[in-house]
Parts: structure tokens; C-alpha cells; sequence
């Protein structure tokens, strides 16, 4: 038996290295007197090893398929959500008609004093002068529908909603319990081709070892489209690619077990079957397609490590280099690795070259003249610029800065007066200015984009202490962008809210205040604001100096327009105000839509709160905005 399963696997390895063909004598050595013939998979010995070989490349080339699938069922529920908000910001917008009829029907000279950034049972004051020792809100809960027999429906959504507390000791971060059993369901369906039909004997850990190393090949398409910033999954499910990202990263994971797998299945091989005959470690190794697979697979672990937040935030330049680097040589080494893989690697390759060199080095990058201006903190940098407009020639061209943005896009800003190297680096800012009017005046002169970037320096090195420093001696240079990136899923769900509830910690108001501007303005080129939403803001600021990040002008804007803004002390002086009791208060009977952008506690306490909320029949709807990269 110890001969025939080592004839069976050596014959495989060797059929798919393409090296000598060796055979076992009586005495279990070489012996090349009796070889084995030119196809040896007609060997009686190969035939039931290279059948479960084939079966399963037949099961692992249904995979994608199944990704399909699963990509259909998520495209036809963003589309039917992004109808069902249509349809109720318009009968929102109908009811506000006839409620607005019925009040002028009773009185013609009543108003309401709103905007405030008092609690609404405190006197008037001016902006910036609330007494911030006093509650922001009544917390007694507005009266809330009983769900009924809905019950359990309504807690199946607060547990999806609901976001665990980090991981102790190693502190790491976990998503919601939704996110989290989503990627639990795509590794058991990688599992289970693992395994399906799998003969768990040890002479087939060759078929084994080749099906983990065929579904880290199929793979490999979707983990560089989710890397990819231009992609169509944003079309087809709304989610921009930041909001994927997380899908990338643990996609990632699993396929650096699936590459180990491979190649320890493979040293398994070599260790029960090849060291028998005589075929040296040392051998095994030098040989070409195995130099070829271990550089592979050391690429893509470096990609890993490399990956992780700790080494990321710290040497995010770094990274970046490394990331592109390895992209590349992973897949060249892969590509000559194993023939099956190559369409795969084909795949991936045209994904990474399209969307990295046609659209983000060519089509979508544009060059402005900015001013830099350092706030009233000292480490914080506003990026200023202005221009005018375009509308594109044709649809089938990609948006850039030049056509303007959206609320809540972001862009990848490349400094290159600072240095040689930061001109090939380009790092990730949500747009902190409000989005233009993307249509043409009357007089046929294209509309005016003013831009603004917030952006804090982080530490003692890297690309933003760098720009800080660059700053406090240069007032002027030429920046490069790349984008606008982004999703409006946000903007539609507030604006289909009877309350729109924005929560943002320290610079998150780079995310607040654009969505905030297009909320409230009372008349726009592409579309009337939604007059039906009630819109607050929570802020939350470490010091007292960053409530200057808006001018005061742009406050009483705001405020003049009917925003209910809540700005408690500055934690660095009263501590962490209590936001679940805060939110709780800014939640009406109504549905609710909530936006926060800021730092892991802050999103983990609004997700909470909210799955709380949800849990008693509330209708409230959250979305969380990246904030960090």
C-alpha cells in the first residue's frame, strides 16, 4: 500500500511539475528502467487520483457562478431600496404640502422659532453662546409605535444592527453582527468547496492541495475589484468601494489560508511520497514551479502583513508602495506558476491595470492651484481651491473634479512640491466643502466649485505632518486629485427621513457639513432640498478651537436654514458628553435616518443605540460614514 500510494502521488506531482519522470523500484529507490508512460494519466495507478483531480476543477469552476448569484440578490435589493426611499420622499414631500396648506388655511402670521443650537425648551440664543452645562436635549422618548406581532422582526434587525464591543486583550475592532455573518457565510461556502466530494484518505491530499490552490486562482477577480476604486459594484449594489473594504480585507485573509493550504498540502506530498524515493528537500524546492508558487504566496502574505491596521496607520507610505508592488508580482508569479490559474490572473490583471492606470493616473486625475492655511489649533491644515465647472462630453466618460462632486465624496490628493517620493503617493480626504451646482447659469458661463480639504495631522512623521510643516512656510501649491469616489446612499436615506440625525466626532464634520448644506438649502439647481426633514447635528470636538473648522458665517447659515444644531463642551474639558441618551432624545416618532462619521467608540455607541431603538419598534435607519482609511 506505502508503495502504490507513493507511486500515485509522485506521479501526479511530477505530471503537474512537468519535471523527470521517476519510478519506485523493489527496493522503494529511483529506477528508470521500467518508466512510466507519456501520459500518465492512463496509468491504472494515476487514474482514480487524476479523476478526483478533475472533479474537483469541475466543482471549483461553479464558484463564481455562485458569486453571481449572490451579486444579483444584493443588486435587486439596493434597487428596490433606492425606489422605496424615492417613493416615500415623495409622498413625504405631498404630505408637507398639505400640512403646509392646512396651517395657512388656519392662520396666515403663525411661525415657529427653529434652528436653534439650544435645546428646544431653552431660550433663544445666538450661535456659538449655548449655556453647554445644560442638557443638549429632553431625554424623554417620543412616543413610539408597540411592535406587536412584528416583535420578533424588529429584533432580528436590532442584532443585525447591533456592533460587539473590540476583542479584548488584542483590542481589534469588530464590525456588526450583520457584516460579521456575512463573512462567516462566504467562508463556509469557500469551505465547502474545499471539501465537497472530497475522498479524505491521505493518498488524495495532492487533490486536496490542487483545489485549495484553484479557489485562492478563482478568488482572485473579486479581491482586486473590491480593491479597486473604478469598479461597477457601486452601480449595481450602491456601496462605494470603502464600504467594501472590509469584504477585501478578510476576502484577503481567507486566501492567504487557502495559499497555505496549498503549499502545505504540497510539502505534505513531498514528505510522504517524493523524500522516499530519494527527492531531496532541497530538490523539491529548486524546482521551478515550486520557486514559482512560494514567491507567489510569499507576495500575497507580505500583502497581508502589510495590510494590517497597526502597520498601515503607522507607515501608511509604506503600504501603499508595497501594496502596488506586490499586487503586480503575485499575480506575474502566479501567472507561471500553474497554467489553470491564468485566466484568473488574466482577470485580475486587466482590473488592476484599468482601474489604477486608465482612470486613476489618466481619466480621472485633474491638477489645481491651492492655498494652504493652517487653523487656529496649529495642526490642522485647510486645502483650498476654485473653479469652474464642466459638464461632460459624454456619459461614457468618468466624472472628475473638473464636473464637480457630490455630498460626501472624497478625493486622493497627490502634493508633489513636497517631495520626489509624495508625488507618487496619493492619500485619501472626504471633501469638506459643500458640493456645487453642477448645472450652467443662465448666461452660459459654467457654474463655480469651492473646494476645501480638513485635514489634522496624525503624528510625528508621514504625509500629513509633512503637509502641516510644508504649510506653516508656504501658503500656495499645486495639488493633484484624484475622484471624486463616493456613494449618495446616505444623502438619499436622510433625505427620505421625517428626522435627519448627523453625528459627527472631531473632523468627521468633514462628512457632516456637506451633507448638513445639502439637506437644508432652500433651493438648488439639481433639486429642490427636502422642506419634509427635521435635521439635527451632534458634534463633538476634543477642543474648543475646532469649533472654528466653521466659520461662523457658515453657521448662521446653517441655522437661519433650520438646523437644530448640538455642540456640547469639548471633551478635553468636560469629558465624553452621554450620546445614546442624547441620540434617544433626537429620535421622534417618526422615521428617523441617522448619519455618523467619527472615531470607532463614537459609531459603535450610535449603532447600539439605535439597534436598542430598533428593538422597540422605532423606525430608524443608520448609516455609517468612513472616516479613515
Amino acid at each position: 500500500m506505502a508503495e502504490e500510494l507513493t507511486a500515485w502521488l509522485r506521479d501526479a506531482l511530477q505530471s503537474s511539475l512537468g519535471g523527470p519522470t521517476l519510478t519506485i523500484s523493489a527496493a522503494g529507490g529511483p529506477n528508470e528502467t521500467n518508466p512510466v508512460p507519456d501520459d500518465p494519466g492512463k496509468a491504472p495507478q494515476f487514474r482514480k487520483l487524476a479523476e478526483a483531480v478533475l472533479h474537483g476543477r469541475k466543482v471549483v469552476s461553479t464558484y463564481n457562478l455562485v458569486l453571481l448569484a449572490v451579486l444579483l440578490v444584493f443588486t435587486a435589493s439596493h434597487w428596490g431600496e433606492k425606489a422605496a426611499l424615492h417613493k416615500r420622499r415623495r409622498d413625504a414631500r405631498k404630505s408637507k404640502t398639505r400640512d403646509e396648506t392646512a396651517d395657512e388655511a388656519w392662520s396666515s402670521s403663525s411661525s415657529t422659532i427653529e434652528g436653534t443650537v439650544t435645546p428646544p425648551d431653552a431660550p433663544s440664543k445666538k450661535v456659538g453662546e449655548a449655556d453647554e452645562t445644560s442638557p443638549l436635549l429632553s431625554t424623554a422618548s417620543s412616543p413610539r409605535r408597540s411592535p406587536g406581532l412584528w416583535k420578533p422582526y424588529f429584533l432580528v434587525k436590532a442584532f443585525l444592527q447591533y456592533q460587539p464591543r473590540p476583542i479584548p486583550i488584542i483590542n481589534r475592532t469588530l464590525p456588526t453582527n450583520s457584516v460579521s455573518l456575512f463573512v462567516l457565510a462566504y467562508t463556509a461556502l469557500n469551505f465547502f468547496y474545499n471539501f465537497y466530494g472530497m475522498t479524505y484518505e491521505l493518498m488524495y491530499i495532492f487533490s486536496f492541495a490542487d483545489r485549495c490552490g484553484l479557489i485562492f486562482s478563482a478568488n482572485l477577480p473579486l479581491l482586486y475589484l473590491l480593491a479597486a476604486k473604478n469598479q461597477p459594484l457601486k452601480l449595481l449594489t450602491g456601496y462605494s468601494y470603502e464600504s467594501l473594504n472590509i469584504f477585501h480585507r478578510r476576502m484577503g485573509e481567507l486566501l492567504c489560508f487557502e495559499a497555505f493550504l496549498h503549499s502545505a498540502g504540497m510539502f505534505i506530498v513531498w514528505y510522504a511520497a517524493l523524500r522516499k524515493i530519494g527527492f531531496t528537500l532541497a530538490r523539491f524546492v529548486l524546482n521551478r514551479l515550486v520557486i514559482l508558487g512560494l514567491l507567489a504566496f510569499l507576495s500575497y502574505q507580505i500583502l497581508y502583513f502589510t495590510s494590517l491596521g497597526t502597520f498601515r496607520k503607522r507607515m501608511y507610505e509604506v503600504f501603499l508602495a508595497l501594496h502596488i508592488f506586490f499586487q503586480i508580482a503575485g499575480l506575474a508569479f502566479l501567472w507561471f506558476h500553474y497554467h489553470t490559474s491564468r485566466p484568473y490572473v488574466g482577470a485580475s490583471l486587466a482590473i488592476f491595470a484599468v482601474d489604477r492606470l486608465l482612470f486613476r493616473l489618466w481619466l480621472k486625475t485633474t491638477t489645481h492651484p491651492a492655498t494652504l492655511t493652517v487653523l487656529e489649533d496649529d495642526n490642522t491644515v485647510l486645502v483650498s481651491a476654485n473653479w469652474d465647472t464642466s459638464t461632460r462630453k459624454s456619459a461614457l466618460m468618468p466624472k472628475t473634479m473638473r464636473h464637480g462632486w457630490k455630498p460626501n465624496d472624497h478625493v486622493f490628493l497627490t502634493i508633489p512640491s513636497l517631495s520626489r517620493t509624495h508625488a507618487l503617493q496619493a492619500h485619501p480626504f472626504t471633501i469638506f466643502s459643500a458640493a456645487p451646482t453642477l448645472h450652467t447659469v443662465s448666461d452660459g458661463a459654467a457654474a463655480h466649485a469651492w473646494f476645501t480639504l480638513l485635514i489634522r495631522a496624525q503624528a510625528n512623521t508621514g504625509f500629513t505632518h509633512r503637509l502641516l510643516a510644508y504649510a506653516r512656510t508656504h501658503s500656495s501649491t499645486p495639488i493633484r486629485l484624484d475622484g471624486p469616489y463616493g456613494s449618495a446612499h446616505a444623502l438619499d436615506m436622510l433625505r427620505a427621513s421625517h428626522t435627519a440625525v448627523v453625528i459627527a466626532g472631531g473632523s468627521g464634520i468633514a462628512v457632516a457639513y456637506p451633507l448638513l448644506y445639502a439637506l437644508l438649502r432652500p433651493s438648488s439647481d439639481i433639486e429642490s432640498a427636502s422642506k419634509s426633514t427635521h435635521v439635527k447635528l451632534l458634534w463633538i470636538t476634543h477642543e474648543a478651537s475646532h469649533r472654528s473648522w466653521i466659520p461662523a458665517d457658515k453657521w448662521a447659515e446653517l441655522v437661519s436654514w433650520g438646523l437644530e444644531a448640538h455642540v456640547p463642551a469639548a471633551t478635553a474639558e468636560a469629558g465624553r458628553p452621554d450620546v445614546p441618551s442624547t441620540l434617544r432624545g433626537m429620535v421622534d416618532g417618526g422615521r428617523t435616518g441617522v448619519v455618523v462619521s467619527g472615531p470607532d467608540g463614537l459609531v459603535r455607541d450610535v449603532r447600539n443605540t439605535c439597534a436598542s431603538l430598533l428593538s422597540l419598534g422605532a423606525d430608524v435607519m443608520v448609516q455609517v460614514e468612513k472616516f479613515g482609511w
